[in-house]
């Protein structure tokens, strides 16, 4: 099992920016994916960014240049780091890990508010 604690939404103008944060905890070890998606209301789930166990990144065209995806040292926290926001941007934020054999684990979700 593994369980995902994401913290860092909040309300921010438009321009301005937020840093999401995810601790990953449990079977980590199994973990070869790892993301973020977001949720507008009224909208299906779509996938924000991710980074793979080697580093790299796939991010939306709708965030590419603004949003970067990281990791911590010990891989146990990801980050979205979202500069220049837009009120399109508003959505709850999903962290989401992927183990070797494809189970995907999910995080609670976080608020993000983008005022115009």
């Amino acid at each position: 099992q593994v369980q995902l604690v994401e913290s860092g939404g909040g309300l921010v103008q438009a321009g301005g920016s937020l840093r999401l944060s995810c601790v990953v905890s449990g079977s980590t070890f199994y973990i070869n994916l790892m993301g973020w998606y977001r949720q507008a209301p009224g909208k299906q789930r779509e996938l924000v960014a991710t980074m793979n166990s080697g580093g790299m990144t796939n991010y939306a065209d709708s965030v590419k240049g603004r949003f970067t995806i990281s990791k911590s040292n010990d891989k146990n926290t990801v980050y979205l780091q979202m500069n220049s926001l837009k009120p399109e941007d508003t959505a709850v934020y999903y962290c989401n890990v992927r183990t070797t054999m494809s189970v995907h684990f999910w995080g609670q979700g976080t608020q993000v508010t983008v005022s115009s």
